[in-house]
């Protein structure tokens, strides 16, 4: 019997992709439409290759119980096949009508079969010019094995007859490279696929043959990487040989053109034996992510949400220095309304300054060109003391970590690579500067990633600090990075996985104290952890008001009588990943926390994570209005049900939806007009017009 307390993980992730795909129903711009249709197919396709490919083997070893749902993974794999061939349709009416309402803008994407002559031509240049060089034409038969695919391999197979001996088909593919677009740009308006254009010049590419039939495909491997952690330098070897074993993982879904021929589809499954309900035919495009190559085009920006330009607000400014700036007192901004570029700035500033003697920090995800590695490169080289922990487990950017890990190293820079047996998830910077005959440590606290693409459309926290409890902490911390401490506890600054869970839960209990009186909020991008779920239905049970802002899973039940009827769960998904997580406990003290920690039993206790108390009063406010704001969206926000089903939260009649990023870039806009005119801090401002909003 399923445990009525809890929901399954992997169907509330789907739940949640589910609430992606379904912003095409709203009244947004179109562009937008393809970009969440983009964002909902990479979403399914890690989906697959992580979770789907662990329940396979889960099954395979006779594991008949997994999580405390209690759900088998068997039948967990028929939920997700039966819950995944349903939504297959939703997506392709998505996809349809977006594409045809995009045709009433003059935007197209078109088969090649349906462009105009001219357009023909074009994409005949094309081929002949950029795809023929580079695709690969593959024969399968006696003498030539079917080949390697790697995961996510995007191909046209193919059904030959030869003219001399036509009652023999032949059978092969095309394989379409990624460095080539997925969509194929013929004019100022107008895509193709770029498999029609292929299969237009099938003939061509197997050139004494006649094309009887061609399908397009995809697959899926198991992109799980298990290694047995070593030293350092072995380590890296063992992580370089784990990425190639990850393009020989089993295979665990066949995506295919509907309607492909059955000869087709048999060639391939009988060389690739998918499990028939892992087989998904769709009637449009595969690869959908491509759409990123086409929701940019420049002729086309009215059909996309306006750019909103992140600000730069007092007391930082493009001219001051951030030490003189963080001398005066803690900042903290909010991003991508308040800009990235303080964070940049202060590494950049202190590979420069003299007085800088160490530079700490910790890398999770960084985008390919970073200009903080290139300014800690640049400090190492200077002689500064430069010690980062570059985490070369963080899934799927192992290969880029690994990268920048080389480089700093051979900037020299003193590179840590791990705890045994953990990931380090902390986001923390530490600057040691010379002040006259001391030292000045300052610091910057996030819950984001230390990627300034990604601070462009996900919401986090940074919070900068010379606070002298927090310099202590933050020294600790990387001691435990980087020597042998059994010692893994802190005292301001709370770190998993010996402290963060603990402390919530003694938090949680205050709360549960004060019976009706107590009040928690907590915003986060999953709930899981059964201990957590378990305290805060106790706290429920005696009353205490709790409110989640939980943007993907949540596997606590809301909503039952007597048990969880306290509980109210919340989603919001929009313009921006809602990815911070904040804290607030009404009668702790300081009462409002930011993490890099969501509520799962990896961040908890696999992983070293910090959580950061907040103590100014008009910053902890500042923290307050934002979830409140949250917490009223009548637009963007979805309710979870005692069902495990989410529904559209909905204005009260009469009244407008309240999107609360839009209030905030709102919000934002105007502060930035404000603090021109005005000798309050931003925070000061900040509070006031967070509060009016």
């Amino acid at each position: 019997m399923i445990n009525s307390l809890f929901i399954n993980r992997e169907l509330s992730w789907l739940r949640f992709n589910t609430r992606v795909l379904d912003q095409c129903k709203k009244d947004i711009p179109l562009l937008e439409k393809l970009k969440f249709i983009a964002i909902y197919s990479t979403n399914l396709d890690e989906f697959y290759m992580i979770r789907v490919a662990g329940l396979k083997q889960l099954f395979l070893a006779g594991i008949t119980a997994s999580g405390s749902d209690e759900m088998t993974p068997l039948d967990q794999l028929r939920e997700i096949r039966e819950y995944l061939h349903k939504e297959k349709l939703e997506l392709e009416k998505h996809y349809h009508d977006t594409i045809s309402a995009l045709e009433k803008e003059g935007f197209y994407i078109k088969e090649y079969e349906d462009l105009s002559l001219e357009l023909r031509d074009k994409a005949d240049e094309y081929f002949f010019s950029n795809i023929i060089p580079i695709i690969v034409p593959i024969a399968v038969d006696a003498t030539h094995p079917f080949p390697h695919l790697n995961n996510l391999s995007f191909a046209l197979a193919v059904k030959l007859s030869d003219p001399l001996d036509d009652e023999n088909f032949r059978y092969g593919m095309i394989r379409i490279p990624r460095v080539l677009p997925r969509f194929v740009q013929v004019s100022e308006d107008t895509y193709v696929p770029i498999e029609t254009i292929v299969h237009r010049h099938a003939e061509e590419i197997f050139p004494g043959f006649n094309l009887v039939s061609s399908a397009p495909f995809r697959v899926t491997r198991n992109a799980d990487i298990i290694i047995e952690e070593e030293e350092a330098d072995d380590f890296m070897m063992i992580l370089e040989q784990g990425l190639k074993l990850r393009r020989k993982g089993a295979f665990v879904r066949l995506q295919i053109a509907k309607d492909a021929d059955l000869d087709i589809l048999n060639f391939l499954n009988e060389h690739m034996k998918i499990f028939y309900k892992d087989i998904f035919e769709y009637n449009i495009p595969l690869s959908l992510e491509g759409l990123w190559g086409v929701v940019f085009n420049k002729n086309f920006t009215h059909l996309s949400h306006p750019v909103y330009t992140p600000k730069t607000l007092p007391p930082f400014t493009e001219t001051a220095s951030i030490f003189d700036t963080l001398d005066k007192g803690d900042v903290m901004i909010y991003h991508p309304y308040e800009s990235f570029d303080p964070v940049e700035k202060m590494i950049k500033e202190a590979s420069k300054d003299p007085k800088v003697v160490s530079i700490r920090m910790t890398l999770y995800r960084v985008e390919k060109n970073s200009p903080i590695v290139a300014a800690l490169m640049d400090a190492a080289n200077d002689g500064k003391q430069v010690t980062v922990m570059v985490e070369l487990k963080a899934r799927f950017d192992e290969e880029n970590n690994l990268h920048w890990a080389k480089a700093l190293e051979s900037a020299g820079a003193h590179v840590i690579y791990g705890i045994t047996g953990f990931k380090v998830h902390a986001k923390v910077t530490q600057i040691i500067r010379k002040s006259g005959d001391k030292l000045k440590f300052y610091m910057q606290f996030g819950t984001g990633n230390y990627n300034g693409s990604s601070a462009k459309i996900y919401t986090d926290i940074s919070f900068f600090t010379t606070d002298e409890s927090f310099a202590k902490d933050s020294t600790n911390f990387f001691h435990i990075l980087s020597g042998y401490n059994k010692n893994r506890r802190l005292n301001t600054l709370s770190m998993s996985p010996m402290q963060i869970k603990e402390r919530l839960i003694e938090m949680i209990k205050v709360e549960e104290s004060k019976g009706s009186e107590g009040h928690i909020i907590a915003k986060m991008n999953a709930l899981v952890d059964s201990d957590m779920i378990k305290a805060l239905i106790k706290a429920s049970k005696a009353g205490v008001k709790i409110e989640l802002i939980v943007r993907g899973i949540c596997c606590l039940r809301p909503g039952i009588s007597g048990v969880s009827d306290n509980i109210r769960v919340i989603s919001i998904v929009g313009k921006y990943l809602e990815h911070a997580r904040i804290f607030y406990f009404k009668h702790s003290s300081p009462g409002v926390y930011i993490s890099s920690a969501d509520w799962m039993p990896r961040n908890l206790e696999r992983r070293l994570e910090l959580m950061t108390p907040i103590y100014s009063e008009v910053q902890k406010q500042k923290i307050i209005d934002i979830l409140t704001i949250q917490l009223s969206d009548t637009a963007l926000a979805f309710e979870l049900g005692n069902d495990g089903e989410y529904t559209r939260v909905k204005a009260q009649e009469g009244a407008s939806p309240l999107n609360s990023q839009e209030i905030l870039e709102n919000y934002y806009n105007k502060l930035y007009k404000s603090v021109k005119k005005h000798h309050e801090t931003h925070d000061v401002l900040a509070s006031k017009l967070l509060s009016e909003s």
